[in-house]
């Protein structure tokens, strides 16, 4: 790698958004390997020293534009859809394995991954630990009785994100959502069928791997979240569930752009 595809780590302005060098670099990793890079692994893409790259994780920690592990902080545990370890499901695609986020993050992907026009996503009800597996594309919802189950009321979700995305679930039917909560004393949450989860997911993330990436607005995700079928409820929460809206600069755009090449020769 040139010195002139690095973003200079000492003219870089620490924003919390998506035109971050490092989150760049996360997500065009996720995207290509399945796997977060690893600190070591940004610090050679983005062309910041380590520490800055620490620096910059806890940014977007904060900004919940990813999230780092409790524990270790250099491990990038989700960035929305993606997800460094298990939370329930699997997606494959034609040559790369990845962890679903949880139910709409793993219907998310091909909507997001432009080569791949469509996945197999895997997982098991748990409630009656019955494998289930969908081919999920962009042109049409998979066919299927199952429901998604989202326990945690969306308000809440970033009290603790991986477990508010762990409990984001499908299960083969209504009944087998209410043995779960029966098993586990846990209260209802939210409960959807595949076709309202596949329009949720279908445009969630439209341009996450993009410079210039803003979440919508709170007027714009209501009205996205209403659209595709969330009453009103639980279209506020899924908002809520979003974080603050970030906005990026032209600047900042220009600036990262040769990071953006190099994940993507990389």
């Amino acid at each position: 790698m040139s010195e002139d595809q690095h973003y200079p780590a000492e003219d870089h302005p620490h924003y919390p958004c998506t035109d971050a060098p490092a989150v760049l670099a996360v997500y065009h990793g996720f995207a290509r390997t399945g796997q977060a890079p690893s600190v070591p692994e940004l610090a050679a893409l983005t062309g910041l020293a380590p520490d800055l790259v620490r620096q910059e994780l806890r940014t977007l920690h904060e900004s919940h534009d990813l999230v780092l592990d409790a524990q270790n902080h250099d491990q990038v545990v989700m960035a929305h859809p993606f997800a460094s370890v298990p939370l329930g499901f699997s997606v494959m695609g034609a040559h790369t394995l990845w962890w679903g986020g949880c139910a709409w993050d793993s219907f998310a992907l091909p909507h997001l991954l432009k080569d791949e026009p469509d996945v197999l996503v895997a997982t098991g009800c748990p409630a009656c630990d019955t494998p289930h597996a969908w081919v999920v594309g962009r042109d049409a919802p998979p066919k299927g009785d199952q429901v998604a189950h989202l326990l945690t009321p969306m308000q809440r979700a970033w009290d603790d994100v991986v477990h508010t995305c762990a409990n984001q679930r499908l299960f083969c039917s209504t009944d087998c959502v209410d043995i779960w909560l029966q098993q586990t004393g846990q209260e209802r949450g939210y409960v959807m069928d595949l076709g309202t989860l596949w329009r949720l997911a279908s445009d969630r993330y439209t341009g996450r791997l993009d410079l210039g990436y803003a979440r919508r607005d709170p007027a714009a995700a209501s009205a996205y979240f209403a659209e595709v079928g969330l009453n009103r409820s639980a279209s506020q929460g899924a908002w809520d569930q979003m974080g603050p809206s970030t906005s990026c600069g032209t600047a900042a755009s220009s600036r990262v752009s040769s990071t953006v090449s190099s994940c993507r020769s990389s």
